[in-house]
Protein backbone atom coordinates (compact mmCIF):
# COMPACT_ATOMS: atom_id res chain seq x y z
CA UNK A 1 0.00 0.00 0.00
CA UNK A 2 2.80 2.40 0.91
CA UNK A 3 4.43 1.80 -2.48
CA UNK A 4 1.23 2.81 -4.25
CA UNK A 5 1.05 6.00 -2.17
CA UNK A 6 4.60 6.90 -3.20
CA UNK A 7 4.20 5.96 -6.86
CA UNK A 8 1.09 8.01 -7.58
CA UNK A 9 2.80 11.34 -6.80
CA UNK A 10 5.83 10.16 -8.80
CA UNK A 11 3.57 9.34 -11.74
CA UNK A 12 2.01 12.82 -11.58
CA UNK A 13 5.50 14.34 -11.33
CA UNK A 14 6.61 12.31 -14.36
CA UNK A 15 3.67 13.58 -16.40
CA UNK A 16 4.45 17.16 -15.38
CA UNK A 17 8.11 16.71 -16.34
CA UNK A 18 7.08 15.23 -19.69
CA UNK A 19 4.70 18.11 -20.39
CA UNK A 20 7.34 20.65 -19.37
CA UNK A 21 9.93 19.01 -21.64
CA UNK A 22 7.54 19.20 -24.60
CA UNK A 23 6.70 22.85 -23.92
CA UNK A 24 10.41 23.60 -23.46
CA UNK A 25 11.45 22.10 -26.80
CA UNK A 26 8.70 23.95 -28.66
CA UNK A 27 9.44 27.30 -27.00
CA UNK A 28 13.21 26.89 -27.45
CA UNK A 29 12.81 25.98 -31.11
CA UNK A 30 10.49 28.94 -31.68
CA UNK A 31 12.90 31.31 -29.93
CA UNK A 32 15.95 30.30 -31.96
CA UNK A 33 14.02 29.99 -35.21
CA UNK A 34 14.13 33.78 -35.14
CA UNK A 35 17.93 33.75 -34.98
CA UNK A 36 19.25 33.63 -38.55
CA UNK A 37 22.80 32.40 -38.92
CA UNK A 38 25.26 34.81 -40.46
CA UNK A 39 26.55 32.37 -43.07
CA UNK A 40 23.07 31.91 -44.52
CA UNK A 41 23.41 28.23 -45.40
CA UNK A 42 20.06 26.40 -45.33
CA UNK A 43 19.53 23.47 -42.99
CA UNK A 44 19.41 21.13 -46.00
CA UNK A 45 22.78 22.49 -47.19
CA UNK A 46 24.29 21.93 -43.76
CA UNK A 47 23.01 18.36 -43.61
CA UNK A 48 24.50 17.67 -47.04
CA UNK A 49 27.82 19.20 -45.99
CA UNK A 50 28.00 16.96 -42.93
CA UNK A 51 27.22 13.83 -44.94
CA UNK A 52 29.64 14.67 -47.77
CA UNK A 53 32.50 15.65 -45.46
CA UNK A 54 32.05 12.30 -43.68
CA UNK A 55 32.16 10.32 -46.92
CA UNK A 56 28.45 9.47 -46.95
CA UNK A 57 27.16 9.90 -50.50
CA UNK A 58 24.27 7.42 -50.65
CA UNK A 59 21.80 9.34 -48.48
CA UNK A 60 19.16 11.52 -50.13
CA UNK A 61 17.76 14.63 -48.46
CA UNK A 62 14.05 15.21 -48.97
CA UNK A 63 11.54 17.88 -47.98
CA UNK A 64 8.52 16.56 -46.08
CA UNK A 65 5.43 18.42 -44.81
CA UNK A 66 4.78 19.10 -41.15
CA UNK A 67 6.45 20.81 -38.20
CA UNK A 68 9.48 19.08 -36.67
CA UNK A 69 8.70 15.86 -38.52
CA UNK A 70 12.40 15.55 -39.31
CA UNK A 71 13.90 12.07 -39.26
CA UNK A 72 16.37 9.73 -40.92
CA UNK A 73 14.97 6.61 -42.57
CA UNK A 74 17.79 4.02 -42.57
CA UNK A 75 15.93 1.54 -44.78
CA UNK A 76 15.31 4.05 -47.57
CA UNK A 77 18.58 5.89 -46.86
CA UNK A 78 16.69 9.18 -46.83
CA UNK A 79 17.06 12.14 -44.49
CA UNK A 80 13.72 13.96 -44.36
CA UNK A 81 13.49 17.58 -43.25
CA UNK A 82 10.24 19.34 -42.40
CA UNK A 83 8.71 22.57 -43.68
CA UNK A 84 10.10 24.61 -40.80
CA UNK A 85 13.61 23.21 -41.24
CA UNK A 86 14.51 22.40 -44.86
CA UNK A 87 14.93 25.91 -46.32
CA UNK A 88 15.59 27.76 -43.07
CA UNK A 89 19.02 29.04 -42.08
CA UNK A 90 18.07 29.67 -38.45
CA UNK A 91 20.19 28.30 -35.62
CA UNK A 92 17.26 26.09 -34.59
CA UNK A 93 16.66 24.58 -38.03
CA UNK A 94 20.36 24.05 -38.73
CA UNK A 95 20.78 22.27 -35.40
CA UNK A 96 17.87 19.92 -36.10
CA UNK A 97 19.11 19.08 -39.62
CA UNK A 98 22.65 18.50 -38.37
CA UNK A 99 21.26 16.21 -35.65
CA UNK A 100 19.43 14.08 -38.21
CA UNK A 101 22.59 13.95 -40.32
CA UNK A 102 24.28 12.66 -37.17
CA UNK A 103 21.85 9.73 -37.15
CA UNK A 104 22.73 9.01 -40.79
CA UNK A 105 26.41 8.91 -39.83
CA UNK A 106 25.64 6.52 -36.98
CA UNK A 107 24.01 4.08 -39.39
CA UNK A 108 26.79 4.40 -41.94
CA UNK A 109 29.45 3.72 -39.31
CA UNK A 110 27.55 0.90 -37.61
CA UNK A 111 27.32 2.75 -34.29
CA UNK A 112 26.49 -0.03 -31.81
CA UNK A 113 23.63 1.65 -29.87
CA UNK A 114 21.83 2.54 -33.13
CA UNK A 115 22.21 -1.07 -34.31
CA UNK A 116 20.75 -2.34 -31.03
CA UNK A 117 17.93 0.22 -31.31
CA UNK A 118 17.18 -0.92 -34.86
CA UNK A 119 17.02 -4.55 -33.75
CA UNK A 120 14.62 -3.60 -30.96
CA UNK A 121 12.18 -1.70 -33.21
CA UNK A 122 10.08 -4.71 -34.41
CA UNK A 123 10.21 -6.34 -30.97
CA UNK A 124 9.11 -3.13 -29.24
CA UNK A 125 6.36 -2.48 -31.78
CA UNK A 126 4.91 -5.95 -31.16
CA UNK A 127 5.39 -5.77 -27.39
CA UNK A 128 3.74 -2.35 -27.05
CA UNK A 129 0.67 -3.53 -29.01
CA UNK A 130 0.39 -6.87 -27.21
CA UNK A 131 1.18 -5.79 -23.64
CA UNK A 132 -2.23 -4.43 -22.62
CA UNK A 133 -4.07 -7.26 -24.38
CA UNK A 134 -2.00 -9.80 -22.44
CA UNK A 135 -2.47 -7.93 -19.14
CA UNK A 136 -6.26 -7.74 -19.69
CA UNK A 137 -6.37 -11.44 -20.53
CA UNK A 138 -4.47 -12.22 -17.35
CA UNK A 139 -6.81 -10.05 -15.27
CA UNK A 140 -9.89 -11.83 -16.70
CA UNK A 141 -8.43 -15.28 -16.05
CA UNK A 142 -7.31 -14.25 -12.56
CA UNK A 143 -10.75 -12.80 -11.74
CA UNK A 144 -12.46 -16.16 -12.20
CA UNK A 145 -9.82 -18.20 -10.42
CA UNK A 146 -10.34 -19.43 -6.87
CA UNK A 147 -6.65 -19.31 -6.05
CA UNK A 148 -3.46 -18.00 -7.59
CA UNK A 149 -3.85 -18.91 -11.24
CA UNK A 150 -1.98 -18.77 -14.47
CA UNK A 151 -3.70 -15.40 -14.96
CA UNK A 152 -1.29 -13.84 -12.47
CA UNK A 153 1.71 -15.04 -14.45
CA UNK A 154 0.12 -13.90 -17.70
CA UNK A 155 -0.21 -10.44 -16.16
CA UNK A 156 3.47 -10.47 -15.25
CA UNK A 157 4.31 -11.49 -18.80
CA UNK A 158 2.23 -8.55 -20.06
CA UNK A 159 4.16 -6.20 -17.78
CA UNK A 160 7.42 -7.63 -19.12
CA UNK A 161 6.21 -6.88 -22.65
CA UNK A 162 5.34 -3.33 -21.62
CA UNK A 163 8.83 -2.98 -20.12
CA UNK A 164 10.30 -3.39 -23.61
CA UNK A 165 9.25 0.19 -24.28
CA UNK A 166 11.44 1.37 -21.40
CA UNK A 167 14.37 -0.68 -22.72
CA UNK A 168 13.90 0.81 -26.19
CA UNK A 169 13.78 4.34 -24.76
CA UNK A 170 16.89 3.65 -22.69
CA UNK A 171 18.84 2.51 -25.76
CA UNK A 172 17.55 5.55 -27.66
CA UNK A 173 19.19 8.00 -25.24
CA UNK A 174 22.84 7.44 -26.26
CA UNK A 175 21.75 7.54 -29.91
CA UNK A 176 20.17 10.97 -29.44
CA UNK A 177 22.97 12.45 -27.36
CA UNK A 178 25.61 11.12 -29.74
CA UNK A 179 23.78 12.47 -32.81
CA UNK A 180 23.65 15.92 -31.20
CA UNK A 181 27.34 15.77 -30.28
CA UNK A 182 28.20 14.86 -33.87
CA UNK A 183 26.01 17.68 -35.17
CA UNK A 184 27.63 20.36 -33.01
CA UNK A 185 31.13 19.03 -33.74
CA UNK A 186 30.60 19.26 -37.51
CA UNK A 187 28.98 22.68 -37.24
CA UNK A 188 31.92 23.98 -35.22
CA UNK A 189 34.48 22.39 -37.55
CA UNK A 190 32.85 24.04 -40.58
CA UNK A 191 33.80 27.47 -39.28
CA UNK A 192 30.46 28.85 -40.50
CA UNK A 193 28.98 29.65 -37.10
CA UNK A 194 29.67 32.03 -34.24
CA UNK A 195 29.76 30.92 -30.63
CA UNK A 196 26.32 32.39 -30.00
CA UNK A 197 24.87 30.52 -33.00
CA UNK A 198 26.42 27.24 -31.87
CA UNK A 199 25.12 27.87 -28.35
CA UNK A 200 21.61 28.44 -29.72
CA UNK A 201 21.70 25.20 -31.72
CA UNK A 202 22.99 23.35 -28.65
CA UNK A 203 20.10 24.67 -26.54
CA UNK A 204 17.57 23.46 -29.09
CA UNK A 205 19.14 19.99 -29.22
CA UNK A 206 19.44 19.79 -25.43
CA UNK A 207 15.76 20.66 -25.05
CA UNK A 208 14.84 17.98 -27.59
CA UNK A 209 16.99 15.41 -25.78
CA UNK A 210 15.17 16.09 -22.52
CA UNK A 211 11.88 14.93 -24.09
CA UNK A 212 13.46 11.48 -24.48
CA UNK A 213 14.65 11.50 -20.87
CA UNK A 214 11.19 12.55 -19.68
CA UNK A 215 9.51 9.83 -21.77
CA UNK A 216 11.75 7.18 -20.20
CA UNK A 217 10.94 8.52 -16.72
CA UNK A 218 7.19 8.27 -17.42
CA UNK A 219 7.50 4.72 -18.75
CA UNK A 220 9.58 3.51 -15.79
CA UNK A 221 7.01 4.90 -13.34
CA UNK A 222 4.21 3.21 -15.31
CA UNK A 223 6.04 -0.12 -15.16
CA UNK A 224 6.59 0.25 -11.41
CA UNK A 225 2.90 1.09 -10.88
CA UNK A 226 1.84 -2.03 -12.79
CA UNK A 227 4.25 -4.19 -10.80
CA UNK A 228 3.01 -2.80 -7.47
CA UNK A 229 -0.67 -3.07 -8.41
CA UNK A 230 -0.57 -6.59 -9.78
CA UNK A 231 2.01 -8.14 -7.47
CA UNK A 232 -0.14 -6.80 -4.64
CA UNK A 233 -3.11 -8.62 -6.15
CA UNK A 234 -1.05 -11.78 -6.31
CA UNK A 235 -0.06 -11.53 -2.64
CA UNK A 236 -3.65 -10.86 -1.55
CA UNK A 237 -4.90 -13.86 -3.46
Amino acid sequence: MIYEIVLYPLFILAMIVSLYAQIKVNSTYKKYSALSTGHGKSAADVARMILTSSGVHDVRIEHVPGHLTDHFDPRARVLRLSDSVYYSSSAAAVGVAAHEAGHALQHSEGYIPIRIRGALVPITNFASRAAWIVILLGVLIDAFAQAVSYGYYIILFGIALFSMTALFQLVTLPCEFNASARALSHMEASGWYTRSELSASKKVLSAAAMTYVAALFVTIIQVLRLVVIFTGRGRRR
